[in-house]
């Protein structure tokens, strides 16, 4: 069997803000086409991690390596969807304008025809093509998580990252939500990042928890726990929910996704 190629990678990493350790020792892979939810409780170290993933920092010690490189080099590799845009309301703005911004730009008619017709195929994918010319300001809290992700897969992504993507939605428009990311599962690597604890989608492969503290240590690293599906759950997450085991820990480089091997 073929061993799956390797998405993100992080070795032995550290970061610090002045002298304030922020991680340490950070050890874990993503392959390319998982579904990985990371948790941990706000002040964790999540969005220092989500920032290095992205380029915005770089790690004092160990390697950060996106799709076999330093993420500023493949980060346009990256559709991230950000748990708050901030925007004018009075602005008028339309849905499918939202949608184009995250394409390249082009000033011929050509391009432009082009990047409207790709923002039109990222709505029909997030099910909001019809509300395509609706202004951005009248959607609901939902919707509008809806757009950002059509924002972010305009361009075809090899990783999608969502953070916190379901905060402030009714259980209708999570479910709409996580049947679109089924469409890409396998496919397109996908981060799910939230401070949800309990539980994660039933599409999850993988669960990651930052916030740990090995002895010695003052920053915070990461480790896999086990998954378990919950009997009886309710109809969120595009289906069945799974219950993160915390009390049952992996090393955070095990994954047996690639059909048992691990460590790799």
């Amino acid at each position: 069997m073929s061993a799956i190629p390797i998405a993100l990678r992080f070795s032995h990493v550290a970061f610090s803000y002045d002298m304030l350790p922020v991680l340490e020792d950070v050890n874990f892979h993503i392959h390319a086409g998982e579904f990985i939810a990371l948790v941990g409780p706000n002040g964790s170290g999540k969005t220092t991690l989500l920032k290095l993933i992205l380029g915005f920092e770089q790690s004092q010690q160990g390697e950060v390596l996106l799709f076999g490189d330093p993420p500023k080099k493949n980060r346009s590799m990256i559709g991230y969807v950000p748990q708050h845009i901030t925007y004018d309301p009075t602005f008028p703005i339309s849905v499918v304008e939202v949608v184009r911004m995250g394409g390249v730009l082009s000033t011929s008619r050509k391009g432009r025809a082009e990047r409207n017709k790709a923002a039109l195929d990222a709505l029909r994918q997030v099910e909001m093509e019809e509300l395509a010319q609706r202004p951005y300001s009248e959607l609901s809290g939902g919707q509008r998580r809806r757009v950002l992700v059509a924002r972010a897969l305009v361009t075809g992504p090899k990783m999608l990252i969502l953070d916190e993507p379901t905060a402030n939605m009714d259980a209708e428009s999570e479910k709409r939500l996580f049947d679109t990311l089924r469409n890409y599962k396998g496919k397109t690597t996908i981060l799910i990042v939230t401070h949800d604890m309990s539980t994660v989608s039933s599409l999850t492969d993988r669960v990651f928890c930052i916030g740990a503290q090995k002895p010695g240590q003052k920053g915070r690293t990461v480790v896999q726990h086990t998954l378990e599906l919950m009997k009886h759950a309710p109809e969120l997450y595009g289906g069945e929910a799974l219950r993160v085991l915390h009390d049952v820990e992996l090393p955070a480089d095990y994954c047996t996704f690639d059909g048992g091997v691990t460590n790799g």
